[in-house]
């Protein structure tokens, strides 16, 4: 299971990328950051991410389709989209899928910690369920229930 702390960043935006990359890693997460959902999804291949945050508008695979392939593979992993074109229709469109939540860019550092804070928060409620019905399992096989 990934780190609750584990966040990966994609936006074909290089500012609004580095400034949530620098801000997330100075709050103490890890944090990859990447700009395009192509790419998100390679990398998750071959690492492991609690949480994902996404633009929405990019070009190639957009944010919605990010979304819906992460959930797809990774149904666990909490995604929260970033919109900066005015309009939320989408961004609810996104949590009906499956999203966390959503934010408008330019992203409130204070917002973003609320809302990274129920994502984890989340993350790890699910993480300890899994963990304990792991547990009631390998006991149930062994003889011990």
């Amino acid at each position: 299971m990934a780190q609750v702390d584990s966040i990966l960043v994609v936006d074909d935006e290089d500012t609004v990328r580095n400034v949530l990359y620098q801000v997330l890693s100075d709050d103490g997460h890890t944090v990859e950051a990447v700009a395009s959902g192509e790419r998100a999804l390679d990398i998750m291949d071959k690492e492991s991410f609690a949480l994902v945050i996404t633009d929405i508008k990019m070009p190639g695979m957009d944010g919605i389709q990010t979304l819906r392939e992460i959930k797809s593979r990774y149904p666990l992993v909490e995604v929260i989209l970033l919109t900066g074109h005015g309009t939320t229709e989408t961004a609810i469109e996104g949590m009906k899928l499956g999203a966390f939540d959503y934010l408008l860019k330019p992203a409130d550092f204070n917002e973003l910690t609320t809302i990274l804070a129920g994502a984890k928060k989340k993350k790890a409620e699910q993480d300890e369920r899994i963990r304990k019905a792991e547990a009631r399992q390998l006991l149930r096989r062994g003889g011990n229930i």
